[in-house]
């Protein structure tokens, strides 16, 4: 099957999703209400919040860029910029399709091996998903008793929700410094495979393993480390703050510990496969809102359509015009022969 038509056909899928999860979200509402809620924001908030999604993406690229570095010392953070841009762009027509044209990308503007730029975009993934059970521990080890709204049985649990974050903390630190045993262990499968896969099979996972390499500074380590936790609190920042704009801290009691539980569950819909969590985000957001925190339907689904597209529109719009200014070509990200 041709890659056109694998990505036609997840296209479609993802978009068919974004349509049953608009459909569940929208059910119900009153539109009318809806419209007027919207309108009603002032604009200064966009300004706000839109500058606040950059700064997140200028994170992202910043942490990238420490994870290139043994690959490459000194790569622009203007182009690794460009480049995570470029990759959410695509993403919000084909989910993950932007991974696949990120190395390419980068390749083109700063000629770094497309496999080695790969092994740190899948390190970049593990980090996402290290920090997000990160977050999701201390948020239930915390924020507990919203949850038991949800999980009854989560009643005097906390404990074990603290342990599990020291854990997953643990795993973080071993994963750079035992990155040669993990990868060691994956190769030791490959002698299964037939000889002619073996030797493409071990280059490939000796340039996925240059991405994991920072261990061998520290600083690395602890900027990665800092820059991770300072992108998470920057979303959580994000769905905090406009909570003032529908006056959900005075009439609901909602506070910084909310806008957390929030970010779990933003979480979790951009992990679904659909473009940019359309319609996901919508669902899960709204649906927290009103069944944890008793928000207005109403209300709950305009917080949610606003914050959203503020930041699609941030993301789009930056992602287009590095996209045409370093003239990416995805049917060239897209051969074969340039993936990795």
């Amino acid at each position: 099957m041709s890659n056109f038509k694998k990505n036609s056909i997840r296209f479609t899928i993802s978009l068919g999703l974004a349509v049953i999860f608009l459909y569940l979200a929208f059910r119900g509402k009153n539109i009318s209400q809806l419209a007027t809620s919207l309108l009603s924001v002032p604009w200064g908030w966009f300004v706000l919040l839109f500058v606040a999604t950059i700064i997140s993406h200028l994170l992202r690229a910043w942490r990238w860029k420490y994870l290139l570095s043994p690959v490459k010392k000194n790569v622009s953070l203007r182009n690794v910029f460009s480049v995570t841009m470029i990759g959410y762009l695509i993403n919000s027509l084909v989910p993950r399709l932007g991974e696949l044209v990120r190395p390419y990308a980068l390749n083109k503007l700063e000629g770094v091996s497309k496999s080695a730029t790969m092994g740190t975009v899948v390190m970049e993934r593990i980090l996402d998903l290290i920090t997000f059970a990160l977050i999701l521990l201390t948020v239930l080890f915390l924020y507990s008793k919203p949850m038991e709204v949800w999980f009854p049985q989560f009643a005097n649990m906390e404990w074990l929700f603290f342990i599990g974050a020291v854990a997953i903390f643990v795993f973080f630190v071993l994963l750079f410094l035992k990155a040669d045993m993990f990868f060691s262990m994956f190769k030791g499968f490959m002698r299964f495979l037939p000889q002619k896969w073996r030797a493409e099979g071990e280059r490939i996972f000796n340039s996925f393993l240059s991405g994991f390499q920072v261990e061998k500074n520290p600083v690395n380590l602890l900027m990665i480390g800092l820059s991770s936790i300072l992108i998470w609190l920057t979303y959580i920042v994000s769905l905090y703050a406009p909570l003032y704009i529908y006056n959900f801290p005075a009439t609901y009691g909602l506070d910084f510990g909310s806008a957390a539980i929030l970010q779990v569950a933003s979480g979790i819909a951009f992990a679904l496969p659909t473009p940019s969590g359309i319609g996901s985000y919508y669902l899960l957001t709204s649906f927290t809102l009103t069944s944890l925190f008793n928000v207005d339907p109403v209300a709950a689904l305009s917080y949610a359509v606003y914050t959203h597209t503020v930041g699609f529109i941030a993301t789009t719009s930056v992602g287009i015009y590095y996209f045409f200014v370093d003239k990416i070509h995805i049917a060239d990200a897209m051969d074969k022969n340039e993936v990795l």
